[in-house]
């Protein structure tokens, strides 16, 4: 009989299926023109709950330096919404917590500098902890203080004894990518300062559940996180949630402030307990919440499907747009390849001139579209989708439509962008 694996957490059997995809390379391992001849790796993609701290997670198969390697292809700075919002964060921080040029921020998973840039120009003193070096080179290329390396309790300490304790810590997009969770919590329980502020942004499960986004299910994403369960882990780290903010990034996301558990002082927000029994009303503590979830999966997969089938049966040529992470789960888990997508057009430089992992559909700069004016574009990271049309208006020109298929399938022209 196999051995239900241990929550990252609490410690307790995980057995309860909350998606369970197959398998899958790993989603940014974009594969070079030379790479084609050779196999590729592909890991179990399966993601359960635990039923005593409610943390969704996968199951490890692999280490975290697989995932996360040197030549780690995404890059923040390709979306300009995203650069929008990490400089809007950095001037609201700055004006509720009175950051200023004697205090220090400190960014987990700095990638290019995206953020730490603003918080640069504006005179605040700030370094960078990224694990990939493409990256990081990338942020040091405009003058940002980078320490390349996985944060954790130890990183935290060490940067405190150097003097490089923070008034405010940030982590957008990384508590979910981390194996050891515990670990990675204590870690900003000893980089704080006093009075030091931590703030996390993460894809909202409740939000991934509601809108079937099972697409941003992949290996990087260790955990899956709701409220609940980010506010157990952290009281047992050393860390207390004092105030909480829903956002529209990425389908859904929370932006978590906690302090240490043991000097903060700051009063609680009304918000927590709001939206902490919210998710208990939805049922986010029952087994009931979870189970319903494959299903969608596999109709959301047909539907897929059927759609590109009958676009190549009626002619119509279709391209897709975003290399991104979440459209290799889905095209992946579809059994999509080439003959289906001719090809997928992506913004960055770095990926450019690869091809996508597992499906092999070929990687091209955007200028193709209008080279070979598709007739439909499929646009995979659908958390984009306003963006990137009002990039490709013009493709209105020729007739071409665009497409989304999560959380079920729909065709709009350019004006439709907006969701």
């Amino acid at each position: 009989m196999t051995r239900s694996p241990q929550c990252r957490h609490c410690a307790a059997p995980v057995s309860l299926v909350f998606a369970d995809l197959g398998t899958a390379p790993p989603s940014n391992s974009y594969l070079p023109p030379d790479g084609l001849a050779a196999p590729e790796t592909y890991y179990p993609l399966k993601v359960g709950v635990c039923e005593r701290c409610w943390l969704v997670q996968t199951e490890d198969f692999a280490g975290r330096e697989t995932f996360f390697a040197a030549d780690y292809a995404y890059f923040s700075s390709v979306s300009r919404s995203w650069l929008a919002h990490a400089e809007a964060y950095v001037a609201d921080m700055a004006a509720r917590f009175a950051l200023g040029p004697s205090s220090h921020i400190v960014e987990i998973a700095s990638n290019d500098g995206y953020l730490l840039q603003y918080a640069k120009a504006a005179g605040i003193p700030c370094t960078g902890i990224e694990p990939t070096h493409s990256t990081a080179e990338a942020a040091r290329a405009k003058g940002i203080d980078v320490i390349e390396a996985f944060f954790g309790e130890a990183m935290g300490a060490q940067l405190a004894r150097e003097g490089r304790a923070a008034d405010l810590t940030a982590a957008n997009n990384v508590l979910a990518h981390v194996p050891d969770i515990n670990d990675f919590v204590r870690g900003f329980a000893r980089v704080l300062k006093a009075d030091g502020v931590a703030t996390f942004e993460f894809p909202h499960l409740m939000r991934l559940v509601e809108g079937r986004q099972f697409d941003t299910i992949y290996h990087e994403h260790y955990s899956y996180l709701s409220l609940l369960a980010v506010h157990r882990v952290f009281t047992a780290n050393g860390l207390a949630v004092f105030d909480v903010t829903e956002l529209p990034t990425h389908g859904g996301s929370l932006r978590v402030f906690a302090q240490r558990a043991d000097r903060g002082t700051r009063p609680v927000s009304p918000h927590v307990a709001e939206l902490l029994a919210r998710e208990r009303a939805a049922g986010m503590e029952t087994a009931e919440y979870y189970s319903g979830f494959q299903h969608e999966i596999h109709r959301i997969r047909d539907e897929a499907l059927r759609y590109l089938i009958d676009a190549r049966r009626r002619g119509l040529s279709v391209a897709a747009y975003g290399a991104a992470a979440k459209g290799n789960t889905l095209l992946n888990f579809c059994g999509v390849k080439s003959g289906l997508i001719d090809y997928v057009c992506d913004a960055a430089p770095s990926k450019a001139g690869t091809f996508l992992p597992g499906t092999r559909i070929p990687v091209v700069t955007p200028d193709r579209i209008d080279e070979t004016r598709p007739d439909r574009i499929l646009i995979l990271p659908w958390n984009l989708r306003a963006e990137i049309a009002a990039q490709l208006a013009h493709v209105s020109q020729w007739g071409a439509r665009f497409v989304v298929v999560v959380p079920q399938i729909e065709e709009f022209d350019p004006a439709g962008g907006a969701p």
